[in-house]
């Protein structure tokens, strides 16, 4: 094998661990992927029994149902449709009515959004990006 030759087998053998280590990490991201919709997206959207999406909007006013334990149901609204969100576990300290939110988890057989984590705002003028701007386009929330 000539110089040139060892060069190019080192060099294709870089190229394809490189290739290698792409595909293993696109096949991982793309798995963990959850996508981001609003409760009014969520008529025309396809969501697979059991695939994790992000819910956001903000917390409907007079829907906070605290039951036994850390158990907590509530609704998430974008003031055109509401989705039911059901979450056990310890809610962020500025969580409230009316406040901005995005919830993980998916949907039971029930059409209950059942959330493993919630995310709320986290200052007097925050509201998570995706959520500000579905509201903005829909003429319901107007920064501060």
């Amino acid at each position: 094998m000539t110089r040139k030759q060892k060069r190019l087998a080192v060099i294709g053998g870089a190229m394809g661990f490189l290739a290698l280590a792409a595909a293993l990490t696109f096949a991982a991201l793309g798995q963990k992927t959850s996508y981001f919709y609003m409760p009014a997206d969520l008529e025309t959207a396809t969501v697979a029994p059991g695939q994790r999406i992000r819910l956001g909007g903000l917390v409907e006013q007079h829907s906070i149902v605290r039951g036994e334990g850390a158990k907590v149901a509530f609704a998430v609204t974008d003031k055109q449709k509401s989705v039911k969100v059901v979450f056990a576990g310890l809610l962020p300290d500025l969580f409230r009515e009316g406040q901005g939110v995005i919830t993980e988890g998916t949907f039971g057989p029930d059409g209950v959004f059942v959330a493993d984590s919630v995310l709320a705002k986290h200052d007097e003028t925050y509201m998570p990006k995706e959520v500000a701007e579905s509201l903005k386009e829909k003429g319901v929330w107007q920064p501060q």
